[in-house]
């Protein structure tokens, strides 16, 4: 494996830099089948692009002539894409490349054909090109077919020895993301009363505090209540609790996101939900986001209380977590 992934800036190609915002940033993504363009889309998704796969070609202006979207579009093409041929890839970029309208770069994933070939091996899949014959025989006609295509792109990155994870770490560099706007945080509370919310990656049980709720006046309250917050945080335990936790998430967060991973969903659970995790919860979110990471709250027993119409006192319906 080499030391350093192949990514360069096809010759020629000039970065086309959104002055104004006013124009729709497209992304295609092409490349030898196997090579993995799959993995790109998904990691241009996980990046916050819409993504469409294998659109036809023929649609491709009609979808960007309706306006610019909300959100920087990626499309998949590869020979399987309706219409497919080099010349009208060709001609399709330059359309995009001549419209004003549209910041559109071109990513092409190369790799060697015997690292191809083994990869289908170890699947067993069929290659679009050759269905019926040997896997190399559809490779070799495929990167013969390629060649005006992987000319014209505007980033070329070789795949043959990349991981999945290197190869998202790979798009992650190229489009300028840091690990710490590419990792998505979820912060929650819950009562194991009405069990762990699925997906949770870590969970802390924290009914070890003292609990607000044997306090008549902090009782209407929630760990939201500065007054609440307070009173968790002066359980003698809690401040080596809360330097441990911080921590290991802290630790933790930029190995999750080193490997590839997206969303990170870390859980505090007490008895009711309503107070010593809503406090946890809620000075974790504060101390991640001072960190530089994207974080969101959320507090499922008490935001299902406001849903359903519940007075809670010092908490207004709609109020996002």
């Amino acid at each position: 494996m080499t030391d350093e992934p192949v990514t360069e800036a096809a010759p020629g190609a000039a970065v086309r830099a959104n002055a104004n915002g006013a124009s729709q940033h497209v992304v295609l993504v092409s490349g030898a089948s196997g090579a993995g363009r799959t993995t790109a889309i998904r990691a241009l998704e996980d990046f916050g692009y819409e993504v469409i796969d294998n659109l036809p070609l023929r649609l491709i202006p009609r979808l960007l002539s309706g306006g610019r979207l909300d959100h920087p579009l990626a499309l998949g093409i590869d020979v399987r894409t309706q219409g497919f041929s080099a010349q009208a890839m060709v001609e399709t970029v330059d359309a995009l490349v001549a419209d004003p309208d549209v910041d559109v770069e071109f990513l092409f994933l190369d790799c060697r054909a015997e690292v191809l070939a083994q990869r289908y091996s170890e699947t067993r899949r069929r290659h679009p090109l050759s269905p019926d014959e040997s896997p190399i025989r559809g490779i070799e006609r495929e990167i013969g077919l390629l060649i005006p295509v992987r000319a014209r792109a505007d980033v070329l990155v070789d795949t043959s020895d990349l991981t999945v994870h290197e190869l998202k770490a790979e798009i992650q560099r190229w489009l300028g993301i840091g690990s710490r706007d590419a990792l998505q945080v979820t912060v929650q509370s819950f009562s194991y009363k009405r069990g762990m919310p699925r997906g949770l990656d870590l969970a802390f049980d924290v009914r070890f505090l003292r609990n607000p709720h044997w306090v008549p006046e902090l009782r209407p309250l929630t760990g939201r209540d500065p007054t609440v917050a307070a009173h968790v945080a002066g359980d003698p335990r809690y401040a080596e609790f809360y330097e441990r936790v911080t921590g290991l998430v802290s630790f933790l967060m930029p190995a999750y996101a080193e490997e590839g991973k997206s969303h990170l969903s870390i859980g505090f659970g007490c008895t009711g939900g309503r107070h010593r995790s809503v406090a946890l919860a809620e000075s974790l979110s504060k101390t991640l986001a001072a960190a530089g990471w994207q974080v969101s709250t959320r507090h499922r027993e008490v935001d299902s209380a406001l849903a359903q119409g519940a007075t809670i006192k010092g908490e207004t319906g709609g109020r996002p977590g």
